[in-house]
């Protein structure tokens, strides 16, 4: 397994070792140790989610309050999907930067999302199946959306599709908006939460 780090911080690229043979395929989508040796601290695992959306669908953008966010670590198991990652960290020095890679059921790779970033993806395949690891459950009052089209974060959705929105998600704020209505996250909130659950897990450690 191997774990880089993206452009925009506090998201990694997860690739898999594959182990084929006439049987079909093995593989370790997911380690906690490997990933927990990149981020200083473990993530905790509250809740797994999985979706299926058919060719164009766009789920996204989506993010939570922090504290406590919620981390997603995400991969497709069926079909391929373009997932994208949004720094909407108020005072990031990489604020509006995206950066977007393909999942799919061939290569296997995985994408951590830390939180505070925004998430995001557009089903590229007749079918796509999404799982997600998540370190928080389900909070409709914590949770919220930017407009996954917003032309200030310039994502370069596939153009051989149509998108396929949400109702919510295409009544969600642009960037701007969502910045003016102090709903954003902020740099500051995201370190301080990072930095408690990797003293968290060193005052595990000490007592283990």
């Amino acid at each position: 397994m191997r774990i880089d780090k993206l452009s925009v911080a506090g998201s990694h690229l997860v690739t898999p070792r594959v182990f084929g043979d006439e049987r079909g395929s093995f593989l370790e989508w997911f380690r906690q140790d490997a990933l927990a040796a990149e981020l200083g601290h473990e993530l905790r695992l509250e809740q797994a989610n999985w979706s299926t959306s058919r060719r164009g669908v766009i789920r996204g953008i989506h993010y939570a309050d922090v504290p406590p966010g919620q981390a997603k670590y995400v991969t497709c198991v069926r079909g391929a999907v373009l997932d994208v990652v949004v720094d909407l960290r108020v005072g990031s020095p990489t604020f509006g930067r995206h950066e977007a890679v393909r999942l799919d059921d061939e290569t296997r790779r995985a994408v951590y999302i830390a939180e505070g970033l925004g998430h995001g993806f557009c089903a590229l395949t007749d079918e796509a199946t999404v799982l997600y690891l998540c370190s928080t459950g389900y909070n409709p009052s914590g949770e919220h959306g930017v407009h996954p089209l917003d032309a200030d974060l310039a994502i370069d959705w596939p153009s051989a599709v149509t998108p396929i929105l949400s109702q919510k998600d295409a009544e969600a704020p642009r960037l701007t908006e969502a910045l003016a209505a102090g709903t954003l996250p902020t740099m500051e909130a995201c370190r301080t939460w990072t930095e408690g659950l990797t003293s968290a897990d060193r005052r595990v450690e000490i007592i283990l």
